[in-house]
């Protein structure tokens, strides 16, 4: 019996585990296919490296159908709303082909300044790239957030149980 407890905490440790990786993985490809590319657009210093960067971003954003939804489970927010993010971005990028040779440098600049308000969120003295929560692992939020619990209440009640059974030999 005791052995089963102990086989129960294994399996939801490793599948904790497995989960914990996954979204680890997940949002580091995230950063570098399509956060990082916000980041870079938001840093630019000319209208014309704003574009390159939002084009790489737009491109991961259609590639992997991160055009709408929300990446919320239970009730849907505002913050989570995929659609508002992308069109979001997609406007910032179609105001940067409006810029051409009889722009001036200060339009230039106050769009630059605009595209860096749009992408990043400034809080507590640091700065983000303003994308919704979760959106890494966009559409699989919900059964992540299943496995993460399964396996934890597997995990715990498979400690608890050994330690009864332990207790009792």
């Amino acid at each position: 019996m005791k052995a089963f407890f102990v086989f129960l905490s294994i399996i939801g440790i490793a599948v904790f585990l497995f989960w914990a990786g996954y979204r680890a993985v997940a949002a580091i490809r995230y950063d570098i296919n399509c956060g990082g590319h916000l980041k870079r657009a938001a840093d630019a210093n000319t209208v014309e490296m704003a574009k390159v960067e939002l084009d790489v971003a737009l491109q991961y954003m259609e590639n992997n159908n991160l055009k709408s939804g929300f990446t919320s489970i239970l009730y849907n927010t505002p913050d989570e709303d995929i659609g508002f993010w992308y069109n979001n971005i997609k406007s910032a990028r179609a105001e940067l082909d409006k810029v051409n040779e009889n722009t001036t440098q200060l339009e230039r600049t106050n769009i630059l300044m605009k595209l860096r308000e749009t992408l990043l969120d400034s809080s507590d003295g640091s700065v983000s790239v303003t994308a919704p929560m979760g959106i890494s692992v966009y559409p699989r939020n919900g059964i992540l957030v299943t496995t993460c619990f399964f396996s934890l209440f597997v995990a715990i009640i498979g400690m608890i149980g050994a330690v009864i059974v332990w207790d009792n030999y």
